[in-house]
């Protein structure tokens, strides 16, 4: 089975027509913003062996932020969905948005986790950098022990910024 990729405007037409649209995305993106007909089904928990209870008659509509994440777990979208029709919102939210079309917005959330450890990690190396030029070459070590980390996190998986930000009293829920 194979999955059509389609823009807004027709994934719009369809979710009108009685179409199921599920945004995988993580709780914490789609707390900050969604589609208002969009039902949350983290990939995590598609991962997990998750199902939508369908039929071959249903259409199902998966999207995330980009495309990315939809295009490089296609199968087991298409798993999960079985046996209804599948179709990918090319382009994810930002297309969505791009198009003009509504999207439900909370601001008062906090920003994906993910972009706050960007956002650390780049600040910490740039800190790094700064104070190593500035103050004492030894600062240097700073943005070392950032870029390991990071290393270390694309290599297993595990990212303990993520993890120590997560408890943080702005995430926090």
């Amino acid at each position: 089975m194979t999955a059509e990729n389609i823009s807004p405007a027709t994934a719009l037409v369809l979710i009108e027509q009685g179409a199921r649209l599920i945004d995988i995305r993580d709780a914490d993106e789609y707390a900050r913003e969604h589609i208002p007909a969009a039902q949350l089904y983290p990939l995590a928990s598609l991962e997990q062996g998750t199902t939508l209870q369908t039929t071959a008659n249903d259409v199902v509509i998966f999207h995330c932020q980009s495309g990315n994440r939809t295009r490089n777990n296609l199968s087991r979208l298409i798993t999960a969905a079985a046996p209804a029709q599948v179709k990918i919102v090319e382009g994810g939210i930002d297309a969505w948005r791009q198009a003009g079309l509504a999207t439900v917005e909370d601001k008062s959330q906090p920003l994906p986790l993910m972009r706050q450890v960007q956002i650390a990690a780049g600040v910490l190396i740039l800190l790094g950098v700064v104070l190593g030029y500035g103050i004492s070459s030894a600062f240097f070590l700073l943005s070392a022990f950032v870029g390991a980390g990071l290393t270390f996190a694309g290599v297993t998986g595990f990212c303990g910024m993520a993890r120590l930000l997560a408890v943080m009293p702005w995430n926090r829920r």
